[in-house]
């Protein structure tokens, strides 16, 4: 039987930064001039909604009328994913990592390891609500249904869910090889964590020179640009600009006191875990409701 535990995870909840590492590692393990813009990036990476699989995978035209009808496909179309390429591949994913009627949504046969970004859900929200061209209030009320799932007009689906839950989902999967970026420090220090990201976990040498070319090409201005000048694909119909601010703290202009503390109550547990210095800040906002 074939190994097909080739698939290293790039895991999000959409609008924490998945295109952006993405885009480095595009600019990082391909030659200089020869890496793709933000409309070309399946050129190095693939994505787990990518239709050209899903019609493989039922020998024709893919259409599916609700997620019971994707998720029967969707193991099949995973498979040649992994397949179509001999070795280690990077595959874009906002879909949790757990079953979802009945079935692994990340099943273990076509994984090797995973790279879970993660960004606070303060700032999260009211980029999450350009995404979803909704209120701030209704993007909030998504991030707390268990049942949130997006889908394409043919009917490929991302099961994303709550945002701890989503969070959990990835960063204590059994067995799973995984690294954490937390989309702040991405900002903050974005050569540092990506050379570590690089050295430590991707195991490969760092090239400083590489890595310097890397972080410059794929700058939120850099991609902003890109975008401004061409367009992107991926944007949802509707949105006005999917690359908007790209900041760490933006929430305390986006966000009402009431907004604060709603996102406060609802994720607590998590935000103590992964962003334990936001809490008396976010405490005192909350309070103020």
């Amino acid at each position: 039987m074939i190994d097909l535990q080739r698939i290293i995870w790039l895991a999000s909840y959409p609008k924490s930064g998945n295109t952006w590492l993405r885009s480095f590692l595009a600019h990082y393990f391909m030659p200089a001039g020869q890496a793709p813009d933000i409309n070309n990036l399946r050129q190095f990476t693939t994505g787990d909604v990518r239709q050209d699989f899903f019609d493989a995978a039922v020998g024709g035209q893919y259409r599916a009328d609700n997620p019971a009808e994707w998720i029967q496909v969707r193991p099949k179309a995973l498979r040649l994913i992994a397949s179509s390429k001999p070795d280690h591949h990077f595959v874009k994913t906002h879909c949790q990592a757990s079953k979802y009627l009945g079935q692994d949504l990340i099943p273990p046969e076509v994984t090797a390891a995973a790279i879970y970004i993660i960004r606070n859900p303060f700032d999260l929200a009211p980029s999450f609500a350009r995404h979803q061209s909704a209120d701030v209030s209704t993007a909030i009320d998504r991030m707390a249904n268990t049942e949130t799932i997006m889908g394409t007009p043919s009917g490929i689906y991302d099961a994303i869910g709550r945002w701890d839950n989503h969070v959990t989902s990835w960063t204590s999967a059994p067995g799973l090889p995984i690294t954490v970026l937390r989309y702040e420090d991405m900002l903050a220090r974005p050569a540092p964590e990506f050379r570590k990201l690089l050295q430590s976990f991707l195991k490969v040498p760092v090239d400083s020179r590489k890595l310097a070319r890397a972080v410059k090409a794929t700058s939120f201005e850099a991609m902003k640009k890109q975008e401004r000048e061409h367009g992107f694909l991926e944007k949802p119909r509707g949105m006005e600009s999917f690359f908007a601010k790209g900041q760490a703290g933006a929430w305390r202009e986006d966000l009402t006191p009431a907004q604060v503390a709603r996102i406060r109550a609802e994720f607590l547990p998590t935000l103590e875990k992964w962003y334990p210095e936001m809490l008396e800040e976010t405490a005192a906002v909350a309070d103020s409701a």
